[in-house]
């Protein structure tokens, strides 16, 4: 059987949702497996992917296995899918360079990162795992901000020889020095910075499209969110929501073409922390625009989600999307999936055509 062996570093609660949700969909087929946009691609279901290396450096997750890990504390997602079998990978100590902010530290254990006493591993540490382990792909689900962090992992995949899917908004894929390094080494990247699968952020973009092509002047907007795990938390540090901002920000910003509002005119990003939210965000979307005869007019609209399970189908699809590229010997940056999967893509389009340009990816329609 054809297995695609991922690596994860930051085992939080997306995690928890992606390997809850390969579980879950063992067993089901095509007709009865709601919330995936594709169930084949490139002949992999949603259940062809392993997890075969993780990392992280909370206390209560390095040492265990990572099937028992995805439930530890801080993770507060919903739980679908309990009955997951032990992986047989063991959570290695990683790095923590920028990894948790100093704020994070005060606040309770439950809600917060509680750092290993382990020795952290080194450079060659994590190659060597992510070499012996026979990963494939390593997906970064670092908190907001890891900039140091993020580069490093992404060096690790390159000197390990293996793909990168770079889940969180830092700029990656999305850095030409970076992309040039994934292509000298043919190894695929998608980023940066993981749409979810109906999210407060593409559900602004398709408005914005719609505003758009219904002739209605948009004059202002702003994005709130607020949500109860770490994501937030760790965001309640505002020097570490600089490239989060950016990346919602340009994502609905790159829909609007030559009628991009003025910085003033829009807001978009995490607003607080609600503990009692849990892993639930909610989101706020107000439009202000201007009708037939300049008649104004506004939107307001009101979104409540499970935040991590949001994006795992979208992450599945990556996943199998980068496995197509490593088959096929394709290296460098992979626009059309990233211009779909991503917020903050090297390459931005409308999201119907990036839909078109990665079912084209998918099908060896066209080449990147």
């Amino acid at each position: 059987m054809n297995i695609i062996k991922i690596a994860i570093v930051g085992i939080g609660n997306c995690a928890s949702s992606l390997l809850q949700g390969i579980e879950y969909y063992r067993g089901k087929n095509s007709s009865d497996a709601i919330g995936l946009m594709h169930w084949d691609i490139g002949g992999y279901k949603p259940y062809d992917i392993k997890i075969v290396a993780a990392f992280d450096i909370d206390q209560r997750k390095v040492g265990k296995d990572v099937t028992q890990a995805i439930f530890e504390k801080p993770n507060c997602t919903t739980v679908y899918c309990n009955n997951i079998p032990k992986a047989g990978v063991t959570v290695e100590m990683g790095v923590i360079l920028d990894g948790v902010s100093e704020h994070m530290k005060d606040y309770e254990d439950q809600y917060t990162f509680m750092v290993s006493d382990r020795p952290e591993s080194s450079k060659e540490d994590c190659i060597s795992i992510l070499k012996e382990s026979g990963a494939e792909i390593l997906l970064n689900y670092l908190p907001v901000g890891s900039e140091q962090a993020a580069q490093f992992y992404a060096q690790c995949a390159l000197e390990a020889g293996v793909g990168f899917i770079n889940n969180i908004p830092v700029f990656i894929a999305s850095n030409t020095e970076w992309g040039k390094r994934f292509e000298t080494a043919n190894l695929p990247i998608i980023g940066d910075d993981v749409k979810s699968q109906l999210g407060a952020t593409i559900i602004h973009r398709v408005l914005a499209n719609l505003f758009k092509a219904r002739g209605v002047k948009l004059e202002r907007t702003y994005q709130l969110n607020t949500g109860g795990n770490t994501d937030f938390l760790n965001m309640l540090s505002r020097s570490r929501l600089v490239s989060k901002k950016e990346s919602k920000t340009e994502s609905v910003q790159s829909q609007l073409l030559e009628k991009r509002l003025e910085k003033e005119n829009i807001h978009i990003g995490p607003s607080d922390w609600v503990a009692w939210q849990k892993d639930n965000k909610i989101g706020f979307i107000r439009m202000e625009g201007k009708l037939f005869g300049d008649i104004p007019m506004n939107l307001e609209l009101r979104l409540s989600v499970e935040d991590s399970p949001n994006s795992g189908g979208v992450v599945i699809d990556a996943i199998r999307c980068c496995k197509l590229a490593l088959e096929r010997g394709k290296g460098g940056i992979l626009y059309s999936p990233s211009s779909y999967f991503m917020k903050h893509p090297p390459r931005q389009y409308t999201d119907d055509k990036a839909f078109c340009l990665t079912e084209d990816f998918i099908y060896g329609r066209r080449e990147e």
